[in-house]
């Protein structure tokens, strides 16, 4: 999903809870927090010396070890204000791809691509997935 159609999605759906799949019906924890936003430029040469050039949005999640007891998940329109300060600083670049970069104690740091969503009525899930290397 590129950033400008999750940007969107945000903003259509800005009175919601923001929940992120990342494994299949395992949920990011309802103590997350949007801590880091990064743009990166890939400029890249592969083993048979073709080259590749791209840019990514990665969104980091952290859990906070001392919310663990937090049940309210983070409000989307919480997640667009963040994510729209942000772009004031430092322009995301809107049709780039975008990943969400996660970890916690079983499940290994990894940037997660977008696999879909669903949008329900208190909530819009985020359904993410490995992207295999190619």
């Amino acid at each position: 999903m590129k950033t400008k159609e999750f940007l969107s999605l945000l903003n259509e759906n800005g009175n919601k809870e923001l929940v992120f799949d990342y494994n299949k019906g395992a949920l990011v924890g309802a103590n997350y927090h949007l801590t880091e936003v990064k743009n990166i430029i890939v400029d890249s040469v592969d083993c048979g010396a073709g080259t590749d050039f791209w840019k990514e949005t990665i969104v980091q999640l952290w859990e906070s070890p001392d919310e663990l007891d937090k049940t309210r998940y983070m409000s989307v329109s919480k997640a667009l204000q963040i994510l729209n300060r942000v772009n004031g600083i430092k322009p995301m670049e809107l049709e780039a791809e975008l990943k969400i970069e996660y970890s916690n104690a079983n499940f290994h740091t990894a940037q997660l691509f977008i696999d879909g969503y669903d949008i329900f009525e208190d909530r819009l899930l985020v359904k993410l997935a490995v992207e295999k290397t190619d």
